[in-house]
């Protein structure tokens, strides 16, 4: 059977449509894990790119930083947690976090630093706080490439997302690890085939959220 059969056997078994193992409950799952650290990671990277990338300090040691964590073999690191954390949720969200901040940080900083000068120093020049600045000015210009930061980040965590099978955890990774280990590659081949609609999902969210948020006239400069 080539990859289309597999991928029809899977999604045509009635049985992957319900109880705990089925695709609605996997899919929560997933979304779950990639949700939980793709906030986590945002609030960690967002308000340090923000600042840093006002002030225009701390952009060496944002690279340095980003450079060490993307290093980071993000199983390998999983697999340290459970041993010296145990089974829980915290060993697989801080691989995932760990994944997902460099790309957020670097990114945001990078958005901010791009910002013309210009209507920063008018705004400047009305009397505007530098909070006022930050928010009201250069974050709304920044929000396309800052928009870009946070896409990459939560498909990295898509895909990444199904090691949590190798510790028990659930998600579309379970098909994938389950399948290899039963020699059943309908079902490895079906979770491949999930992740990646799921992850062509995301960029079509983040794609409708630029067009919400971002203004008209700063789509046409970008």
């Amino acid at each position: 059977m080539n990859i289309l059969n597999h991928i029809d056997a899977f999604f045509g078994d009635s049985a992957h449509w319900q109880g705990y193992d089925g695709i609605p409950t996997r899919l929560l799952e997933h979304l779950q894990y990639t949700l939980m650290a793709l906030a986590m990671a945002a609030a960690v990277g967002l308000p340090v790119g923000l600042i840093t990338g006002h002030t225009g300090r701390g952009g060496n040691a944002l690279a340095l930083v980003a450079t060490a964590a993307r290093a980071l073999p993000s199983f390998g690191l999983m697999v340290l947690m459970f041993i010296l954390i145990g089974l829980g949720m915290a060993p697989v969200m801080i691989p995932l976090v760990v994944l997902a901040v460099p790309p957020i940080l670097v990114t945001t900083y990078e958005a901010m630093r791009s910002v013309d000068p210009a209507p920063v120093d008018a705004a400047r020049g009305m009397g505007m706080a530098e909070a006022e600045v930050l928010l009201r000015v250069e974050v709304p210009m920044a929000l396309p490439l800052i928009l870009s930061g946070l896409r990459t980040a939560a498909i990295q965590i898509v895909s990444t997302a199904t090691i949590a099978a190798y510790v028990s955890f659930g998600g579309l990774g379970r098909y994938i690890i389950d399948g290899l280990y039963q020699k059943d590659y309908e079902k490895t081949v079906g979770g491949a085939a999930l992740v990646a609609v799921l992850a062509l999902a995301t960029l079509g969210l983040f794609w409708a959220l630029g067009r919400l948020t971002v203004s008209p006239g700063v789509r046409r400069r970008g």
